[in-house]
């Protein structure tokens, strides 16, 4: 990866993973799928394999959407009190449709971030 900076130039890792591109080059699809991050990058040829989010994305998602939700949800209750299947109706579809779109969105940020800052596994040197 040191040497990627001679050959292409730096790209914004937020902004590429927002779109869903390639780290090294933006051009490339980083996702094969909806959440599926592809084996390598179509344009540069970046081997995808260092990828892992864990479940930071989801953590991620959980608080931010959870937070919006039942701040909206409380604060629509306590000013204008809706019978209950008025909530369910709104809140359930908000809250997939915001969460399958913050997940996205938010794994790909993540995925870049790695890649821009060389993070890997916590490795012991034992230099004896």
């Amino acid at each position: 990866m040191s040497d990627d900076k001679a050959i292409w130039p730096p790209i914004e890792p937020i902004s590429a993973g927002l779109h869903g591109r390639c780290p090294r080059c933006g051009e490339g699809r980083l996702f094969s799928g909806f959440l599926t991050v592809g084996k390598r990058c179509s344009n540069c040829g970046l081997d995808y394999s260092y990828a892992d989010a864990g479940d930071g994305p989801a953590v991620f998602v959980i608080l931010i959407i959870g937070f919006l939700i039942v701040g909206l949800a409380l604060w629509v209750e306590v000013t204008l009190s809706p019978p209950l299947w008025l909530h369910l109706l709104v809140w359930i579809p908000l809250a997939l449709v915001l969460c399958l779109t913050a997940l996205r969105l938010i794994k790909g940020v993540l995925l870049t971030l790695q890649y821009a800052n060389k993070a890997a596994e916590g490795r012991l040197d034992r230099d004896e």
